[in-house]
């Protein structure tokens, strides 16, 4: 993407402009807010299938959040095939299992105990769609010398929360997964050594049946999460 020859500081006017007067600004900030709280992660998956060109959208809007020196350090494999997606639950399962088996220590088992999970991830080949989100360490110049990427775990965190977002604006369901380790995703998806798998996410509709767990209504109020200096 970055040419040596072309990294001059080239300023442009604001392209983009919004002035909403102090009411219609709340306005919009409340309904931001409500819309959001109607995201829910779910498990339960139907095979209802899922236009490619709504998940490259998404995609779109993650490619456009901020990053560490705009160097936009992730990239997003989206994935429908139906053997590769036995291929990457089969290998998932496995580290899960090893997870569940005393691999996570106990106080970790004990705080998943109210969501209810276990080793078995039907959604991984339920959904119509997984996104597996990758960081990039490093990029590489059009000549193919390497550049250092900077800030690459929040510029990543910063993208994956507007994709979860664009997911859900689009009416459908996601739910992150994060096996653990998950090197085996590189080899399966072949993608290179300068990138490091940190989410797998499936996407879709929900099923007539679906739950969630109870306590994941249970959000912290405004004031502990924030402290404000007026």
């Amino acid at each position: 993407m970055f040419a040596k020859s072309a990294l001059a500081y080239a300023p442009l006017p604001l392209p983009d402009r919004t002035d909403y007067a102090p009411a219609e600004m709340q306005s919009h900030a409340d309904e931001f807010l409500a819309h959001m709280q109607r995201r829910h992660t779910v498990r339960d998956f139907t095979d209802q299938s899922v236009a490619r060109s709504v998940i490259e959208s998404c995609i779109r809007c993650a490619g456009s959040a901020p990053s560490g020196a705009n160097h936009q350090p992730w990239h997003f494999v989206a994935i429908a095939n139906p053997a590769l997606k036995q291929q990457i639950r089969a290998e998932a399962e496995e580290e899960e299992r090893r997870f569940y088996a005393g691999g996570a220590g106990d106080e970790w088992i004990k705080a998943l105990e109210p969501i209810g999970t276990n080793e078995d991830k039907p959604h991984l080949t339920t959904a119509p769609w997984l996104i597996v989100v990758f960081a990039q360490r490093w990029g590489e110049f059009d000549d193919g010398s390497r550049y250092k990427n900077y800030y690459v775990p929040e510029s990543v965190n910063i993208a994956t929360g507007f994709l979860l977002a664009a997911l859900h604006t689009a009416g459908l369901c996601s739910l992150t997964h994060t096996p653990n380790p998950m090197k085996f995703l590189n080899t399966a998806l072949g993608r290179p050594a300068s990138e490091k798998p940190t989410m797998i996410i499936a996407i879709g509709h929900p099923t007539a049946e679906a739950k969630v767990p109870s306590v994941a209504k249970l959000k912290k109020p405004l004031e502990e999460i924030s402290t404000v200096f007026e």
